[in-house]
């Protein structure tokens, strides 16, 4: 896919390519075709020139955007393999993730660098740290530098070596692990493209109509496709003008960005696609009552996406028991181990985790369970054959000997007036754990109208009733602002410790 792009941009060159919102919501052209190509045919020379060659790491630390692309572009041409550094990690994370990717050269931008330096204490409280990255490898800055910042990697030109053709490493990806052992997901070219192809069968994109979405998966399918991408805006009311003033054909927003959008009472258009953590029912329909056409919760893994989808009609018809994700799509296999939990094979699956061998199956962690289908068999799905989960096998709650998944019980917890809600154990200080459901409601709804709402659902839990219900802003931590259950256990902790609360 990515030679795809790399040849489609250079047809049109003088046509939008990036586009980003202004404070008023009106939308200007960061970036055209040209413009991408110009900037990766000067970054890989300039790579080449620093001695870089194929199969060498190439750090990067650079905010999504066109200099971001077009580095990733420049690295695909020269056979490098790209480590994206998150400063969402923590600086210790980071340093032992960059010992085991050992990146032969850091490219980062200058925001990055400050991160990283003098705007430290500043980027802590925003939830942002890097540590020192040239203790690791020699740095280089992309974009305007300010003072402290690296030197520039420059805008070299000449002929370069086009290692495109070539298969091999693509993306070292880290998504898990400790200081003293970090998980870094390794996805071929091969994967990479077959996952981005993945994403055109269900996205649909059509050349000259605009795509939302600032992830590296939605940029590169939709400008392969002809399509220009809009960077959604960081404030929810101007990401809301910059939707109506585009008008995407297709949207892809993470759950805490369409919640806090929905907010606004935006008019949607188009396609909406929503994934990186959970998608409730209730979500996606507030989606659709805003005016998009379709609504869509993505179950995808680092290790391979995207892997199932499903839409709103279908997701808001299902009475069973957990969270339906979807219908797996073309050629990903299902099966469930001896433990219950969900294992993933597919096209657009990872090779391996850094310094281990490849693996046949993607164990996703989750608790699951394949109905109406082969999947369960090992095979490949079978036509209805749908995903449905239970919940994080490590998120399990025991609580008077029964054990309890979350997952199998938060999805009926999202009634309207419900932004978010998850299920967390409290420790009772006995060895058995208080089940506590801390539910987050919707900007300006009544407490006592919800908790009329929620009490037929609690009747219905049976053995997972909870003990309290506590209402509060659900935590959220990471990149993808997913439910930070341990902080939801310590807030509702701290709610139980206080007593009851008033009705």
């Amino acid at each position: 896919m990515l030679d795809e792009l790399a040849s489609a941009l250079r047809r049109h060159p003088d046509r939008p390519a990036v586009l980003a919102a202004r404070r008023s919501g009106t939308t200007r052209v960061r970036a055209t075709r040209g413009d991408l190509t110009g900037l990766a045919d000067r970054y890989a020379a300039a790579l080449h020139h620093r001695g870089l060659a194929e199969g060498d790491t190439l750090g990067v630390a650079v905010r999504p955007g066109p200099r971001a692309l077009s580095v990733m572009l420049a690295a695909f041409r020269l056979g490098l393999r790209v480590a994206v550094l998150d400063p969402s990690a923590g600086a210790d994370v980071l340093t032992a993730r960059l010992r085991l990717a050992a990146p032969a050269l850091v490219v980062a931008d200058a925001a990055a660098q400050a991160v990283a330096g003098w705007a430290r204490p500043l980027a802590r409280r925003a939830q942002l740290d890097l540590p020192r990255l040239d203790s690791i490898a020699p740095v280089v800055t992309v974009g305007r530098r300010l003072p402290f910042s690296a030197p520039a990697l420059g805008g070299r030109s000449g002929p370069t070596p086009d290692r495109s053709g070539s298969d091999g490493d693509a993306v070292v990806i880290f998504t898990s692990g400790t200081t003293s052992a970090p998980r870094a997901v390794v996805h071929t070219r091969a994967s990479l493209a077959a996952g981005m192809r993945q994403v055109v069968d269900l996205v649909r994109p059509r050349a000259d109509e605009p795509v939302l979405g600032g992830m590296f998966f939605v940029l590169v399918p939709s400008l392969a496709s002809g399509a220009p991408v809009a960077l959604p805006a960081r404030s929810p009311k101007v990401l809301a003008r910059q939707i109506a003033e585009v008008k995407p054909q297709a949207s892809y927003l993470t759950p805490p960005q369409l919640r806090a959008l929905l907010a606004q009472a935006p008019r949607l258009s188009g396609r909406f696609y929503s994934g990186s953590a959970p998608v409730s029912a209730a979500l996606l329909d507030r989606v659709k009552r805003a005016g998009a056409s379709e609504a869509w919760g993505v179950y995808a893994l680092t290790e391979l996406f995207p892997a199932a989808a499903v839409e709103q009609a279908e997701k808001a018809a299902f009475t069973g028991d957990g969270d339906l994700v979807g219908t797996p799509l073309p050629g990903v296999r299902t099966r469930v181990d001896d433990g219950g939990q969900l294992l993933l094979s597919g096209p657009g699956q990872a090779d391996r985790y850094l310094g281990a061998q490849p693996h046949e199956w993607v164990a996703t962690g989750d608790v699951g369970r394949v109905e109406d289908g082969a999947g369960d068999a090992g095979g490949p799905a079978g036509a209805g054959s749908r995903i449905v989960l239970a919940g994080r096998c490590k998120d399990m709650i025991l609580r008077a000997a029964e054990n309890i998944y979350p997952g199998l019980y938060e999805p009926a917890l999202h009634v309207p007036g419900v932004n978010l809600a998850v299920l967390v154990g409290v420790p009772a200080g006995d060895g058995d754990e208080r089940l506590v459901a801390v539910v987050e409601p919707e900007p300006g709804t009544d407490p006592g109208r919800l908790r009329r709402a929620l009490a037929p659902v609690l009747d219905r839990m049976g053995a997972a009733r909870p003990d309290r219900v506590v209402f509060a802003a659900v935590p959220t931590a990471g990149r993808s602002r997913k439910p930070d259950r341990a902080a939801a256990s310590a807030l509702a902790a701290d709610r139980l410790a206080a007593g009851p609360e008033r009705r």
